[in-house]
């Protein structure tokens, strides 16, 4: 499948609708939490086993978006969303076999692996499109798309909550929902496959905002691992992602024991409503940041969000307990920050290394995402848990926890301040120029 090439004219903003289809699609992922209880009750899981196939759908994501990028590079946008289209839909086509014969690993499999794999693939599918469609304003043009990754569960939590209060929360309403969301997927993700296109070989429509010839450094994939500023960009999304998906996925009961021996405790149903303020927060953030990165630069905008994330944490620590306004009001800033360093590490990227492979190195870099996927939750539910069975309780479960993630942010805006230009050895030129050293070499002592 060759990559559809825009004809002369072809408007560049019917770019990010495609990739706002994929990303809307597979953000689904975020909304996995309301599958949960009816899963456990049908089929006599556990909470950690239940949350299987979401675990294993993240690692994936960061598994295939790391391996599968340069592929995703040379095939193009319109294969990489057609790959995404089958996987994640299949994977649904087999949760649903998986829950009405009663068998957890078909789900696991079905959503955890196969979804997975989507996931990744259809994470990165734009990526590297959008940004050469907007040389101008690459983060606001990737913002549009992640941003749906952000938002996606807005839609598919009470969607998929309507679907099992009318098919009925056993194996069989669930097979039905798990079979309607992966038909409905499908379809919604072939518009995106269907309007995509990439610009031409060279601009011939500036008027019209056509891509710019490429300029600046241009650095391979494998050439951008051999640099030290592709690490320390890792550091600088573990870091941010960490501290933001450590609130995120503890927000409900976090908020609720903040407040618990308080005058004003919170209900279930604010909490709950809290979670959905996150979830907001952190769709607006990844638009609303990353074109605030356009006018201020890539390495500012971090510094806000790194140094700023630090402010909001401690402000927490100190006196969050004593004013649920500021608390949450703290919680929103870090999740728009959270998802805003998602939106803008693109551009940053080529800034730093070009568009020439920046959709595979984007790839690689998203390690770091499964690596605080796992670390984010890890910190404050263990902490959590033992400052429970020390006798504590309330705001003090979280105390150490806090301070953990300040020194993380603390590390990550560290790292942005010595990330520099990529040093013109590691350009494609140069690079080239090193290889045909030594051929040029041989032949001259043949010639001899």
């Amino acid at each position: 499948m060759s990559p559809p090439i825009a004809p002369v004219g072809w408007s560049r903003w019917l770019v990010p609708p495609a990739a706002l289809s994929i990303h809307l699609s597979i953000g689904q992922a975020y909304a996995w939490s309301v599958f949960k209880p009816p899963l456990e009750e049908a089929l006599g899981l556990s909470g950690t086993q239940s949350a299987l196939p979401f675990q294993l759908g993240i690692v994936m994501l960061g598994l295939s978006a790391a391996f599968g990028g340069t592929l995703v590079e040379r095939r193009g946008p319109r294969w990489a969303m057609t790959v995404a289209l089958v996987c994640f839909s299949s994977g649904f086509l087999l949760s649903a076999l998986g829950a009405a014969t009663q068998q957890f690993w078909l789900i696991v499999l079905g959503y955890g692996f196969v979804g997975g794999i989507g996931l990744g693939i259809g994470y990165i599918s734009p990526v590297s499109t959008l940004i050469k469609w907007f040389p101008d304003r690459p983060g606001m043009a990737t913002g549009i798309a992640i941003m749906g990754f952000g938002g996606g569960a807005l839609i598919a939590s009470p969607w998929s909550a309507q679907m099992l209060e009318s098919f009925g929360g056993d194996n069989s309403g669930i097979a039905l929902a798990f079979l309607v969301h992966g038909l409905a997927y499908a379809v919604f993700m072939l518009l995106g496959v269907v309007l995509v296109r990439v610009p031409r070989p060279r601009a011939e429509e500036r008027a019209d905002g056509v891509p710019a010839t490429p300029d600046g450094p241009q650095v391979s994939a494998r050439q951008a691992l051999r640099t030290p500023q592709f690490w320390l960009l890792w550091v600088v999304l573990c870091m941010n992602v960490t501290a933001g998906i450590g609130i995120l996925e503890k927000a409900a009961p976090m908020i609720t024991d903040f407040f618990a021996d308080t005058s004003t405790p919170v209900s279930v149903t604010a909490s709950a409503g809290f979670v959905a303020l996150l979830s907001a927060a952190n769709m607006a953030g990844r638009i609303g940041w990353s074109s605030a990165s356009d006018l201020i630069g890539r390495k500012n905008i971090y510094r806000v969000y790194l140094g700023a994330g630090t402010l909001m944490y401690a402000l927490i620590a100190l006196v969050g307990s004593s004013s649920k306004p500021l608390f949450v009001l703290c919680a929103l800033v870090i999740l728009s920050f959270y998802g805003g360093g998602f939106a803008t590490i693109p551009a940053y990227l080529k800034d730093l290394f070009g568009t020439y492979q920046v959709g595979a190195i984007h790839g690689r870099l998203l390690t770091a995402w499964s690596t605080a996927g796992v670390l984010g939750p890890l910190i404050v539910n263990w902490i959590a848990d033992r400052q429970e069975e020390a006798g504590k309780h309330g705001a003090d479960l979280y105390g150490r926890s806090l301070l953990i993630m300040m020194a993380l942010l603390a590390v990550g805006f560290v790292a942005n301040e010595l990330v520099r230009p990529v040093h013109p050895s590691h350009h494609l030129d140069a690079v080239a120029a090193q290889k045909g050293a030594p051929r040029a070499r041989r032949q001259r002592a043949e010639s001899a």
